[in-house]
């Protein structure tokens, strides 16, 4: 064999040793088949929570904001329903089914009538205990029952009423305090602007001074208390407030402890004791001599 192509043969099996080589496997087991598009991007997207549509969520028995949010539902009802006139007692299914609640869960209406509605301040419960009304915060009718809670309130010296009181209790109230405004007066009070409703007592109507009135406007005594506005009095010689507002409690003494009583003897006659003595001696010998 010619020399050249034997140095070419060892050559290009040097080369051959060199490069390295990946084996095929057997025809007969199959490649997976590449990734498809819509695979790969199944895999990159993140999990979702199922949907919750209006049912679900009514029915989801742990939501305490769901229960409060039924039973504000229902105590925002019946009060509406109290002022329009209505004071008959409903049960349950029937407030549900004003309310438009009757898709509620079990859990949620057994908690209604079994523990929320008994407790709830708003609301009062029938003997019985199936029914439900609602209870104000005074149990007026009309403006005759009205003016006796307000005459009482004066009688009594317990101050005026709040007008969202009397307004939550109050049927048709506006209708009621527009007929009686005469026998009311509406005082605003400072801290809040709230609106307090005082009994119009026509007999203690007088007419005031004007001078009297700008005296009494002038003296402020809102920043003194008792105490200084005494001292003040006195200082100015008034005694007239001294047996007025509280009286202090005076401590009382012990008693000593009882004695027997010792009976002293007369002393007026003390210069004829030897005299009575020596009378009482002869009285004695006379009565022995002569017995009767």
């Amino acid at each position: 064999m010619d020399p050249a192509l034997l140095r070419e043969r060892e050559a290009f099996k040097k080369r051959a040793m060199a490069t390295p080589t990946v084996e095929k496997k057997n025809r007969t087991e199959k490649a997976p088949p590449p990734p498809s598009r819509d695979d790969s991007q199944k895999k990159m997207r993140p999990p979702t929570a199922p949907k919750l549509d209006a049912s679900t969520y009514k029915t989801m028995s742990g939501s305490s904001q769901y229960r409060f949010g039924v039973l504000a539902k229902i105590v925002k009802f019946m009060r509406t329903r109290h002022q329009d006139g209505d004071d008959h007692p409903l049960s349950i299914e029937e407030i549900l089914d004003e309310t438009n609640q009757l898709d509620i869960g079990q859990s949620v209406k057994n908690w209604l009538s079994g523990e929320a509605l008994h407790n709830n301040p708003k609301i009062d419960v029938t003997p019985d205990g199936t029914k439900f009304s609602f209870k104000p915060v005074y149990k007026i009718k009309d403006g005759k029952s009205l003016m006796r809670l307000l005459k009482q309130h004066d009688l009594k010296g317990l101050g005026g009423i709040l007008l969202e009181d009397v307004q939550e209790s109050l049927p048709h109230c506006e209708k009621v305090l527009k007929n009686r405004a005469a026998e009311i007066l509406f005082i605003i009070r400072p801290i809040d602007k709230k609106k307090i409703l005082f009994y119009n007592d026509r007999t203690a109507n007088f007419s005031v001074d004007d001078e009297f009135q700008k005296l009494w406007r002038s003296a402020t005594v809102d920043a003194m208390d008792d105490a200084k506005i005494d001292e003040y009095l006195e200082k100015q010689g008034i005694r007239s407030m001294q047996d007025h507002g509280l009286k202090k409690p005076v401590p009382k003494r012990k008693k000593a402890a009882n004695k027997k009583r010792q009976f002293k003897k007369p002393r007026d006659n003390e210069h004829l004791a030897d005299v009575l003595e020596t009378y009482e001696d002869n009285t004695l010998t006379q009565k022995g001599a002569n017995p009767t």
